[in-house]
């Protein structure tokens, strides 16, 4: 199977598990029996999760980081070694999305966003697969959103990170081919997290933009994407409503699509 079996030796390094999506992937692989090295800046909140976690039977590793800084990405892969792991399952999950207009936006909280987004999936990949080829096993998880599929004013370079990291996973799975390793990537829509609130979104605003049908809780998100990536799929969209609204907003002509969206998007509006 793509998802490689659970050994001592092996853990699953999840991204941004602090909470949201990335604490119930965590939850998931723990419960099909894989150890864990959490990943995050917030610890106290990892401390936690470990705790639980470990109720399960299973090893679980805290590592603080602040991944929009590449000297803490380039140690990771050498923390996780020195603790005797071996890294078999990758999941990029952090990120963070910035709100409003390009014109009126702050450059060194964009940055720091495309470093975590973008450049962080692709840094982790690039150190970590090495080892997955040439033992022949492991499967990557990188977390997109049904953004990745349209352009989102309001949102830009949220829309564009996440479009790049759809690409990318398209690309690598190309690769990977034939190897013994999988690449998955996860394109929920809106789920009911602090991504919103943390973003800049109030929950008014988040929840009269998008129709309540289209929400997916995080639970159901992240049973998807670990379900996806052990059956060795390249593309998760969870819930039927929202794949229908990717394939719409990959369709939909740009200049109509762009209108619309900008019409209704808080980040737009609000200026």
């Amino acid at each position: 199977m793509p998802l490689p079996e659970p050994h001592p030796t092996s853990t699953a390094v999840v991204t941004g598990a602090s909470s949201g999506i990335g604490a119930h992937i965590a939850r998931e692989l723990a419960r099909r029996g894989h150890g864990l090295c959490l990943v995050a800046r917030r610890t106290e909140k990892l401390d936690e999760l470990a705790a639980e976690l470990r109720g399960r039977g299973v090893r679980i590793e805290v590592l603080g980081a602040d991944l929009s800084e590449r000297s803490a990405r380039s140690n990771l892969l050498e923390r996780i070694h020195d603790l005797g792991l071996v890294p078999e399952v990758l999941v990029n999950n952090a990120g963070f999305s910035t709100l409003g207009r390009i014109a009126r936006s702050d450059p060194e909280a964009e940055m720091r966003m495309i470093e975590v987004d973008v450049v962080a999936v692709v840094d982790l990949c690039s150190r970590v697969l090495p080892g997955m080829v040439e033992r022949h096993r492991g499967a990557v998880l990188n977390v997109a959103s049904t953004a990745a599929f349209q352009p989102l004013p309001g949102q830009a370079g949220y829309g564009g990170c996440k479009a790049f990291v759809l690409s990318y996973t398209h690309s690598l799975a190309g690769e990977l081919r034939g190897t013994g390793v999988s690449a998955t990537v996860l394109c929920p829509g809106p789920v009911d997290t602090d991504f919103g609130e943390t973003a800049g979104f109030t929950r008014e605003e988040a929840t009269g933009a998008l129709p309540s049908f289209m929400w997916e809780p995080p639970e159901a998100v992240a049973r998807a994407g670990v379900e996806g990536m052990a059956a060795g799929r390249v593309v998760v969209i969870p819930g039927a409503v929202n794949r229908v609204g990717a394939a719409l907003g990959y369709l939909t002509p740009r200049r109509l699509l762009v209108r619309l969206l900008a019409a209704r998007h808080p980040g737009v509006r609000r200026n």
